[in-house]
């Protein structure tokens, strides 16, 4: 039996698309709770199916998918924006689903409504297939290959992709390093720094515009960017000035270090991290853009990567001068995006890494 469809893992779901997490959860990932594991079981695909032209993930699954019959839909998990559920079916494809719907409750034959959900089109679902296309490409680490995105007939949209089976072992630390580096050299932009579309990093925008300059990208695109988001959402001067005193100031960071513009995951932690049945790394849910390898590890601080990831990934990809002291730099993009996405629980964080650097950098 194949399985096509809509799947959610309880360790790697769509960013910004989970449920309300404790404090010890410090990224906006969907996350399968106790009390909902009885909505989670395996429900056997019985009942009127809709007409194929009403419904475009079915119509792809009997068509492209090469299916002839769709036997089971096993809703998985859910979240504010969006859930993923598994389709099995009678072909040996596997393929994983997540949709996006209208912000209402409704329940039929193949969804299953945890919350309201937002009102947000395919963009967001087209900026992830071509991540995972462009990191698929590199023939490095894995990732679940994206298929199908369009819009509902309802509202809302859909992506179909890979179906990867996860294994029990927690997987090998050095070879996710070794092959995250091999997708960092492999995937390189003739355009320079950024990404083909903007895309999300939660449900943030994450501006991807093209520059030749990785400081000055970096200071606008994503330093910037949450700074003034900070100052308009909170009203934050502090956070605002001080920030940008920072970028203004931190090139010095940058001194003798040779930048290319590597493809990036752009959200690596935990939730975003599997292992394959053969133990081998897999990676999902990603924020992509071209840009400085060091920035890969600004969610370390929630990816739990140890000294044997950092050996073997600097064995491909070597240490540049000053590492240590730029870790805290792209840590802070995440951390400022958390406190906008969750408020001022991570408002300290931020504002101390940026006084560390105004005082290291004399500013």
């Amino acid at each position: 039996m194949g399985h096509v469809g809509f799947l959610s893992f309880p360790f790697f779901l769509p960013r910004s698309r989970r449920f309300p997490f404790p404090k010890h959860r410090p990224s906006p990932r969907l996350q399968i709770w106790p009390s909902h594991q009885s909505q989670l079981k395996h429900q056997p695909c019985f009942g009127p199916m809709a007409a194929m032209s009403d419904d475009p993930i079915r119509e792809w699954i009997l068509t492209e998918g090469k299916a002839t019959q769709i036997t089971r839909i096993s809703p998985i998990g859910g979240g504010c924006v969006s859930h993923a559920s598994r389709y099995d079916t009678d072909s040996a494809r596997r393929n994983y689903s997540k949709l996006q719907k209208r912000e209402r409750e409704f329940r039929n034959h193949q969804f299953l409504t945890m919350l309201l959900l937002l009102k947000i089109g395919p963009s967001m679902f087209e900026g992830e297939a071509l991540g995972l296309n462009a990191m698929y490409a590199t023939k490095s680490i894995r990732v679940p290959k994206p298929y199908k995105v369009g819009p509902l007939p309802t509202g809302g949209s859909y992506i179909i992709m890979e179906f990867i089976k996860f294994g029990s072992s927690r997987g090998s630390q050095s070879v996710l390093g070794q092959k995250l580096a091999e997708m960092h050299k492999a995937g390189k932009s003739e355009k320079g720094f950024g990404f083909d579309v903007d895309n999300t990093i939660g449900s943030t925008p994450q501006i991807n515009s093209w520059s030749s300059d990785w400081i000055e990208f970096f200071a606008e695109h994503r330093l910037g960017y949450q700074l003034k988001l900070a100052l308009d959402q909170y009203g934050d001067s502090i956070i605002h000035e001080k920030g940008q005193r920072l970028v203004k100031n931190m090139r010095p960071l940058f001194e003798g270090v040779v930048i290319e513009p590597c493809l990036l995951h752009g959200d690596l932690w935990s939730g975003n991290i599997g292992r394959d049945e053969n133990g081998d790394p897999v990676i999902l849910d990603p924020a992509c853009y071209y840009g400085h390898n060091e920035a890969e590890f600004g969610m370390s601080w929630c990816a739990g990567f140890g000294g044997s990831f950092y050996n073997s990934y600097f064995e491909v990809m070597p240490k540049q001068p000053g590492f240590e002291n730029r870790r805290d730099l792209y840590k802070l993009y995440h951390y400022l995006n958390h406190y906008n996405l969750f408020g001022s629980g991570y408002r300290s964080s931020a504002l101390s890494i940026i006084n560390d650097y105004l005082y290291m950098l004399k500013a």
